[in-house]
């Protein structure tokens, strides 16, 4: 993908868990920067409106990114379309949150499923394109990634096996003059958040990490940041820029978050039980129908 004055113009991009969120932020960065968008999700209404709104081309599908016969299907239709992708971007993602002892064995594993499972079947279904196209993969992460939290197993380990996925993809596929770069992201708002913080628990559990850690970032900020990343085909990009410090202390994180758990949760449980949520926010309902 050749660097130039609008690097992005005329090439096909495609933005998984594209109907609303960070994914649907992209895709309007993408467009404003004049890409062809392949929208794919599980919200086919929401991503009809969505493409109807960009300033640009784009075609949607609704589609399971952990189903491999599907994400093929749409694979094909999106080349026959909108040509091969130059861009793909690997965003789809659920959340839960709960202790792990009696939690829900499905809702543990679909967490599991999208993320991590959903994030390689999505290169599967492009890789070949992108060795075509010189392209770029961006799998999106988190803070998580770095830094396991409690209540949030499945999340945290399906994060974190994405990023271990993307380094693994990045050393197979350079020598073809693929890109892979790897998101980390905080607190973004979207509906994910909005509803973690309808849980006490939850709200006090992120009350209780340092003053940048626990702020929320505006979703076209980040959008914009990643888009950016995606230009310059950088092999990470950090939203907020702090978050890369963290990568120096990260072997640190695991023993300093226990130590603070074993403080602080007795006390949180103490005023209210945790509860499962199940999955979180209306793309996690949408996910569920």
């Amino acid at each position: 993908m050749p660097v130039s004055e609008n690097p992005l113009r005329g090439r096909t991009a495609v933005v998984t868990g594209a109907a609303r969120g960070l994914g649907a932020a992209m895709a309007r960065e993408l467009s404003a920067r004049g890409a062809k968008v392949a929208l794919l999700g599980r919200e086919e209404r929401l991503m009809t409106r969505l493409g109807e709104s960009l300033p640009g081309v784009s075609e949607c599908w609704e589609v399971d990114v952990t189903d491999d016969r599907g994400m093929a299907r749409a694979g094909e239709e999106v080349r026959a379309r909108l040509g091969p992708p130059s861009v793909v971007i690997a965003n789809a993602g659920v959340a839960e949150s709960g202790p792990f002892a009696g939690s829900d064995p499905a809702v543990w594993r679909r967490v599991i499923e999208v993320n991590l499972i959903g994030s390689a079947a999505t290169a599967r279904t492009f890789v070949e394109d992108l060795f075509r196209t010189r392209g770029y993969f961006l799998q999106v992460a988190s803070f998580a990634s770095l830094g396991a939290a409690p209540m949030m197993s499945a999340y945290c380990a399906s994060k974190a096996g994405a990023e271990s996925f993307a380094h693994s993809l990045r050393a197979e596929v350079a020598h073809r003059h693929v890109g892979v770069g790897i998101a980390y992201i905080n607190w973004t708002d979207t509906d994910m958040i909005r509803d973690s913080d309808q849980y006490p628990v939850l709200r006090e559990l992120r009350g209780h990490m340092p003053p940048p850690a626990r702020k929320v970032y505006a979703v076209e900020h980040v959008a914009s940041r990643l888009v950016t990343a995606i230009e310059r085909r950088r092999p990470s990009v950090y939203v907020p820029r702090w978050l890369r410090a963290a990568q120096l202390v990260r072997a640190a994180m695991p023993a300093v978050v226990t130590l603070v758990a074993r403080r602080e949760l007795p006390h949180l449980t103490a005023a209210e039980p945790f509860e499962a949520t199940g999955l979180l926010g209306a793309g996690g309902r949408a996910d569920q129908a």
